[in-house]
């Protein structure tokens, strides 16, 4: 019999507490305890999944192994647990409704009504469960986004109420992540706001087992019983969550307080194993005390909000601490850059790194910094659409194919070097048109790429519809442009590197979705380790 054990993570009061935080924070101590864990994040917009979210609207959209676009929190949960999640790790209410209007439409409800409860609420629990009942995993964490009493939020915390009293109280509990504000006029903390949100949550029919509450000051014993009094949990359940410097310090302040230990006893679960999370410890112990500093200019259209490019720095931070080097980001607005001001904007750098992005706004700006960064031989490192305009830069300013474009900024470009695929041009749904997910890519040996992977055979993450046009593959190899990696089944370009310059590489995938703390990506510590030389010619 199944014995997967559930742990649900509701949040109140206000949005943006940290609840992928927290809920990757216990993870990695359960793991680290000996269970197998994974964790989920549903998320109740209508959109069938973040691909066609503006990232201004929801920071980045993950991409997993096999192809899901999602929510921002899983990358959380990959960096932290070091396991890949999949489509089955982020549910939305786009993607649960769409599956039920499907199934009506079938007739697969013999005729029925079709409601929120059942029918929506079955769905969610098919969802929530499907990971547990694979027999891959101990524990199962639900995060679940939102703020209790939004209405979005509302079947989601009905089919939780479902959940507990099926499961029974030993198989599944919610912890509450709550904010428990200090007032400066009055000199205290303040719990009303963390009482209203448990009643809130309790009107739904779900009593929390666990109250972490969000403060920026010690929570004393006395509120402690206070909140533990008014919100009908134990003492020993409110866990404190004061603020961090950073999120990597989470996981040891959730072992402090002694979450793992709550939630093991409340799931009837016993481990002999205590999480001593050396390897951890020793990534914090680098990242805050490095010896150098560098600092990395980061060219987007989206630097107003830092959240659209999270993976980019995380992977910043992970190859910073390995190579004992504070990686300071200089944000560069892309639409900002001139020619005339490309150089004071980008003076001073050790590194400069062309962002990932879709669309024709800012691109000239990202071509200004590429050009910049090689003719001055700054270390440059281009990611997507920062590959495809080192592609156009080296085509106008090198080759001399002065209209050299994208077929996605100008259809009518007389030289095209970045082209739709032939299979993709008959496609207008948006959602279907991108190569996404994991793909292979066979790299030459001579080259920096397999200087820092160490093999020939690699798998990345994609998230593009346009590519490099191989028509062009001769003439740019000729002037000094390399292709150093290649998918072997396509023969499409995955790699491009500049030989003749100390560290300029393109790739047309997403490394950063694949950095970890306890597995750093090779291309992102390269690129720092370069920068690291630079700085100190």
């Amino acid at each position: 019999m199944n014995n997967t054990k559930y742990v649900f993570v509701t949040g109140g009061v206000t949005s943006s507490l940290g609840k992928g935080i927290i809920a990757a924070s216990l993870a990695k101590l359960l793991q680290q305890r000996g269970f197998s864990v994974t964790i989920q994040k549903l998320d109740p917009y209508i959109n069938i999944d973040p691909g066609t979210l503006n990232p201004y609207e929801h920071g980045e959209c993950y991409v997993t192994d096999d192809g899901a676009e999602t929510d921002l929190d899983l990358g959380h949960y990959e960096r932290f647990l070091n396991i890949p999640t999949s489509q089955a790790n982020n549910v939305t209410t786009g993607r649960i409704y769409q599956s039920v209007i499907d199934k009506e439409r079938k007739g697969e409800f013999l005729g029925k009504t079709v409601q929120v409860i059942p029918h929506i609420t079955d769905e969610i629990k098919h969802r929530i469960q499907i990971l547990g009942n694979t027999g891959d995993y101990d524990i199962v964490i639900t995060e679940i986004g939102g703020t209790v009493g939004d209405i979005e939020s509302l079947p989601y915390v009905e089919s939780v109420r479902q959940l507990l009293w099926e499961l029974g109280e030993e198989n599944a509990i919610v912890i509450h992540l709550t904010l428990v504000p200090y007032l400066s006029a009055a000199g205290e903390l303040k719990t009303k706001p963390t009482q209203h949100s448990v009643k809130m949550l309790m009107q739904s029919g779900v009593s929390p087992d666990i109250l972490v509450c969000r403060t920026e000051h010690e929570i004393s014993d006395n509120i402690k019983r206070k909140l533990a009094l008014f919100c009908n949990v134990k003492k020993e359940d409110v866990i404190q969550s004061i603020d961090a410097e950073t999120i990597y310090d989470v996981p040891n302040l959730m072992l402090e307080e002694g979450l793992d230990e709550v939630v093991l006893k409340k799931l009837q679960l016993s481990s002999e194993k205590e999480p001593h999370l050396e390897a951890w410890n020793n990534f914090l112990k680098k990242h805050k005390n490095p010896t150098s500093t560098v600092e990395i200019g980061l060219i987007g259209k989206y630097v107003e909000l830092h959240d659209s490019y999270k993976s980019i720095t995380e992977a910043l931070i992970h190859a910073g601490a390995t190579n004992e080097t504070k990686v300071k980001v200089r944000w560069i607005h892309s639409e900002e850059l001139t020619p005339e001001n490309v150089s004071e904007q980008l003076k001073g750098l050790n590194g400069v790194l062309v962002a990932p992005g879709f669309g024709d706004r800012g691109i000239e700006g990202k071509i200004k910094a590429v050009q910049y960064a090689r003719e001055n031989n700054i270390p440059f490192f281009g990611i997507c659409l920062g590959m495809q305009m080192a592609v156009i830069e080296f085509s106008r300013n090198v080759l001399g194919l002065q209209d050299a474009n994208s077929t996605e900024m100008n259809l009518n470009t007389p030289h095209p070097v970045i082209s739709l695929m032939e299979e993709q041009k008959d496609i207008t749904d948006k959602g279907g048109t991108m190569r996404l997910g994991a793909w292979d890519c066979k790299i030459t040996e001579d080259s920096k790429v397999f200087g820092a992977y160490g093999n020939i055979l690699i798998s990345e993450r994609h998230r593009h519809r346009y590519e490099f046009n191989n028509d062009y593959l001769g003439q740019i190899k000729t002037a000094g442009m390399q292709t150093t990696g290649i998918n072997p089944k396509t023969g499409l370009v995955e790699i491009v590197e500049i030989p003749s310059h100390p560290w300029f590489v393109g790739v047309q995938y997403h490394p950063e979705y694949k950095s970890t703390v306890l597995n750093p990506h090779p291309l992102f510590v390269d690129f720092v380790n370069a920068a690291l030389s630079h700085s100190k010619k």
